[in-house]
C-alpha cells in the first residue's frame, strides 16, 4: 500500500512540473506587441509575423558580415552548435537568445536572427550573421553590407 501511495505522489509531483505556456500574446494600447509575450528560445520561419509590430528596444547601424562553412558544426559561445542554415548571429554585447531584426539598408530586405555567439572578430563590424540570413538579405556575393539592427527581445 505504501508503495502505491508513493507512486501516486511521485506521479502527481512530476505531472505538476510539466511545462505550460507562460505567456499569452497581447497588444498594448497602441496595438504594438510586447516582446515578452512571444515564446522564448524559438525563431522559426513563421515567427516573422509575431515580431512585425514589436517596437524595437534599441537600434543601431553599422557593417554586417556573415560566417558560413568554416564555422559550420563548431560550438558557439552560447554552447549551441553553429548551423549555417539557421537564422542565427554573433554580436558582442547582447544576451544570448536575444532576437534582432537585421535590415539591409540598400535593398530594405530584413531577417530575424537569434544571438547565439560572440563576434564579429573584425573591428568596425557590428554583427556577424549566418549564411542563411546573409542569403535572405542578399549579401552573400558582397560579404559585408551596411545594416540597421533592431533589438526586438532581450534573451535571458
Amino acid at each position: 500500500m505504501i508503495k502505491y501511495c508513493s507512486l501516486i505522489i511521485l506521479s502527481l509531483t512530476l505531472y505538476s512540473c510539466s511545462s505550460t505556456t507562460r505567456f499569452t500574446s497581447y497588444r498594448n494600447s497602441e496595438n504594438k506587441v510586447r516582446s515578452d509575450t512571444i515564446k522564448k528560445n524559438s525563431l522559426e520561419e513563421n515567427d516573422f509575423d509575431l515580431y512585425k509590430d514589436v517596437v524595437p528596444i534599441k537600434t543601431f547601424t553599422g557593417i554586417a558580415s556573415f560566417y558560413a562553412i568554416g564555422f559550420n558544426g563548431r560550438k558557439t559561445s552560447s554552447g549551441e552548435i553553429y548551423d549555417m542554415n539557421k537564422m542565427t548571429s554573433a554580436e558582442p554585447d547582447l544576451p544570448f537568445n536575444s532576437i534582432v531584426r537585421v535590415i539591409n539598408l540598400e535593398n530594405k530586405k530584413s531577417v530575424l536572427v537569434k544571438i547565439n555567439d560572440r563576434g564579429p572578430i573584425k573591428k568596425g563590424r557590428i554583427i556577424d550573421i549566418s549564411y542563411a540570413a546573409a542569403k535572405k538579405l542578399g549579401i552573400v556575393l558582397r560579404g559585408i553590407i551596411k545594416v540597421r539592427v533592431e533589438v526586438l527581445r532581450l534573451g535571458e
